[in-house]
């Protein structure tokens, strides 16, 4: 441990000392749910439970998306819980923009329910099917296109 090192342990240990609280700091993200809403009632009472969490600044609903924007210094699972205490059916938003899928037909991407230029969100390799290849000598040479005559079928 040389000199620098020495004087950066110093430093953090009167950092430390001087600082009373060993909270860890919170950092300011955007949670976004998908939360089954269906009347004014619905919303105002989802939103009144998001806006009661600490560290909430905003909660913007979009009623016709069934979505839920949540801005502030919380976190995602603490923001997920107060939305399904109220009695809603609830779900961190699980559709990505249309254009950032590679296959967004694909049987797993693709959503009837998904809100107009949304998919649903997929991991990067999905395993969509599987091709095998069934190699039988006697499968293979029953339909032959160089011998119509070697048909055995007919």
């Amino acid at each position: 441990m040389g000199l620098r090192g020495t004087l950066e342990y110093i430093s953090d240990m009167m950092r430390s000392s001087t600082h009373k609280s060993n909270r860890k700091k919170r950092l300011f993200h955007t949670v976004e749910l998908k939360v089954r809403m269906d009347c004014d009632g619905c919303e105002l009472k989802v939103k009144k439970a998001l806006s009661s969490l600490s560290g909430v600044k905003s909660v913007e609903i979009n009623r016709k998306q069934q979505k839920v924007t949540v801005t502030g210094y919380v976190e995602a699972n603490k923001v997920l819980k107060k939305a399904k205490s109220t009695g809603k059916k609830a779900e961190i938003w699980p559709y990505v923009p249309y254009n950032l899928v590679a296959q967004p037909y694909a049987a797993a991407a693709y959503d009837k329910k998904a809100p107009p230029g949304y998919v649903r969100r997929v991991d990067q390799n999905p395993t969509i099917g599987t091709v095998s290849r069934f190699e039988d000598n006697a499968y293979v040479t029953m339909f032959s296109d160089d011998n119509p005559n070697a048909c055995s079928v007919m």
